[in-house]
């Protein structure tokens, strides 16, 4: 694996890691804010933000795979 595909991969990590943050994020404002009126919206915030947590996992995992084959 070359320089550039672990650069791509640790991007596509920071990536994931700031959509997952910015989920989590509105997770917090809907039961800051919005409950208990707000609560049809947990299950589609929480799914959502799930999904985002799952994706940054895999993108960290492919990563740290692809940094421990490198030696």
């Amino acid at each position: 694996m070359t320089s550039e595909d672990l650069k791509a991969l640790e991007k596509a990590v920071k990536v994931a890691k700031r959509i997952a943050s910015e989920k989590a994020g509105e997770l917090h404002d809907l039961v800051e804010d919005k409950l208990p009126a707000g609560y049809e919206q947990i299950p589609l915030v929480a799914q959502t933000t799930y999904d985002a947590c799952k994706a940054w996992e895999e993108a960290n995992q492919r990563y740290q795979t692809a940094l421990a084959n490198q030696d």
